[in-house]
């Protein structure tokens, strides 16, 4: 079995991205909510704040979504190659 590249790049991008801008925007309306999750992520990132501004969170959901791709699809594509078909 081989898991699709395209397919899986796709779902982690919108996963990562989704997760952070999900987190970010209740932030927003909530500013206890998720402080300590938006400051790691901005300690990845850089050009992410934590500062509570909804340029931030999408700032932060564009690299979510890039990070998601890359891994993604690093992830199918290693799985292809080291997967190998039953007897």
């Amino acid at each position: 079995m081989k898991l699709s590249l395209k397919g899986l790049t796709v779902a982690v991008a919108l996963l990562c991205g989704g997760c952070i801008f999900v987190v970010g925007v209740i932030n927003l309306a909530s500013p206890s909510y998720g402080t300590e999750f938006l400051k790691v992520v901005s300690s990845v990132y850089p050009g992410f704040k934590a500062s509570g501004t909804f340029v931030d969170v999408l700032v932060g959901t564009c690299y979510g979504i890039v990070d998601g791709a890359i891994g993604g699809f690093l992830l199918a594509w290693l799985f292809n190659i080291f997967a190998k078909p039953a007897p």
